[in-house]
């Protein structure tokens, strides 16, 4: 897959970098610009993440940038915690932005478990020199990016 913009995931957590951007637009005081920028820069790394991601040659290392996105939702979880517990933050706007963030990580971890599922060569013939008989699976049969990946949330 080469288009970003054909996973649910990107556009949910794209979606959830325009809301954070307008949410700490309404944070106010010198105290919260690194807070603020945090927040920013955490949400932003989720899709950017999977557009990188899904540049990759082989699942595995699509996988890489699943898991960087999922960290920094972890990561953003926590940012929005702290705006909360700041005061600097309005309850529901902090549990809109937490369900968000919520939502994108499980589809975060339903991709990484449909690359997981995806056969170690993509779906092709193997070769007679099996990666069992040669003790070199990784580079001898390169988890390929499938190009159909399409993730629905359970």
């Amino acid at each position: 897959m080469s288009d970003f913009r054909k996973l649910d995931v990107w556009r949910t957590s794209h979606a959830l970098v325009l809301n954070v951007h307008a949410a700490i637009k309404k944070i106010h005081g010198s105290d919260y610009l690194s807070l603020k920028s945090q927040m920013l820069r955490a949400a932003m790394s989720i899709p950017t993440n999977l557009v990188e991601g899904v540049g990759q040659k082989t699942g595995r290392e699509f996988a890489r940038f699943i898991r960087i996105s999922l960290n920094s939702s972890n990561e953003l979880e926590y940012h929005l915690q702290l705006a909360r517990d700041f005061g600097v933050m309005e309850a529901d706007e902090f549990k809109s932005l937490l369900d968000q963030t919520v939502r994108a990580r499980k589809m975060l971890h339903g991709l990484l478990r449909s690359i997981g599922r995806q056969p170690p060569d993509g779906g092709q013939k193997s070769s007679p020199r099996s990666s069992r008989a040669t003790g070199n699976d990784a580079s001898r049969n390169p988890q390929r990016v499938p190009s159909d990946l399409h993730y629905e949330p359970d």
